[in-house]
């Protein structure tokens, strides 16, 4: 992730939400949730496209790294 950033792989974009809540019950359905912020203002100024999809999740084709803001504390519990 830190080389690469967030990646869509084998979907049509990376699902973002717009809050911590939502992002923690969406993370849960998969085992223990790990919140990324995105900087989505700089990346919108930068040139990035952001699309609302109709359940109100925001998408995109991807997340640079340098959009990502790294905790360490989280980075630590995920090696």
């Amino acid at each position: 992730m830190r080389e690469k950033g967030l990646l869509k792989r084998s979907r049509h974009h990376v699902h973002l939400s717009a809050d911590k809540e939502t992002a923690t019950k969406v993370g849960q359905r998969r085992g223990k949730p790990v919140i990324l912020t995105i900087a989505a203002g700089r990346m919108h100024a930068a040139g990035h496209t952001f699309y609302l999809s109709a359940n109100g999740v925001w998408l995109t084709d991807e997340v640079p790294t340098e959009f990502i803001e790294f905790n360490p504390r989280i980075e630590v519990a995920m090696e």
